[in-house]
């Protein structure tokens, strides 16, 4: 698999990498299966079908300087920051089941390979303890299917838990009353660094590695323009 880089290591929006994930799928897919990570600022990311407004504490976020976004995935929705890791994978297969299986598996594998005891559960999370460390959406365009997802290190857990207000039905179906209650930190179960487990994954996933040119940011700028249209962003 090729891990897909950056000339620069500089940390940009949230927009941004979900704009590269589409680059990507739409430009530089060479038929290999692609992958590459990445950590933004405080961010809140919610699904295709959301409504920001349920989902999401605006006002807080605006207080705190949280960033928000919707990508074009489904499912629901995140918080993201420096102290945890953004997964993206970019795949020819068209059948989203095999798409989303075969990605799973080669997380799972790649965290047990360290010995993170993970696994996938029937919602498409990543569990440890029965907590889930990996929250993971799928969409499909023309000849491509990209997959993303979270892998919790650590967090600001006040931010995830005030900006994210799941609705009690949600969290009935989850079986808990929180959002922090569902979720577990890999620091907890591991004495790797997080840049350790990013090292490890990299190298047991991926077996090249493409660098994108100044030209293709420039490509992904131009797409990343409808993810920060806020009539995208909020106008659903």
């Amino acid at each position: 698999m090729i891990y897909i880089d950056l000339k620069t290591t500089a940390t940009h929006r949230l927009s941004f990498y979900l704009a590269m994930e589409e680059y990507v799928a739409r430009s530089v897919y060479a038929g290999e299966d692609c992958f590459f990570m990445w950590q933004v600022e405080p961010t809140v990311i919610f699904g295709r079908n959301q409504v920001a407004e349920n989902e999401v504490d605006l006002a807080y976020c605006r207080t705190e300087g949280i960033d928000v976004f919707r990508r074009k995935s489904g499912g629901g929705c995140v918080y993201a920051d420096m102290s945890n890791v953004m997964l993206s994978y970019i795949t020819r297969e068209d059948d989203l089941t095999e798409a989303f299986d075969h990605y799973l598996a080669l997380l799972t594998a790649a965290l047990q390979r360290i010995g993170i005891p993970a696994v996938r559960n029937d919602h498409n999370d990543v569990m440890l303890g029965g907590h889930k460390i990996s929250g993971n959406a799928i969409w499909h365009l023309p000849g491509r299917t990209i997959a993303h997802g979270t892998l919790l290190y650590d967090t600001r857990m006040e931010h995830m838990t005030r900006a994210i207000t799941p609705g009690k039905q949600k969290l009935d179906k989850n079986g808990v009353q929180s959002v922090a209650q569902r979720i577990t930190l890999l620091k907890d179960y591991t004495t790797l660094s997080l840049e350790d487990i990013k090292r490890s994954l990299r190298n047991t996933i991926c077996d090249k590695t493409h660098c994108l040119t100044e030209a293709d940011e420039d490509g992904i700028r131009l797409i990343e323009r409808e993810y920060l249209d806020p009539q995208f962003i909020y106008g659903k």
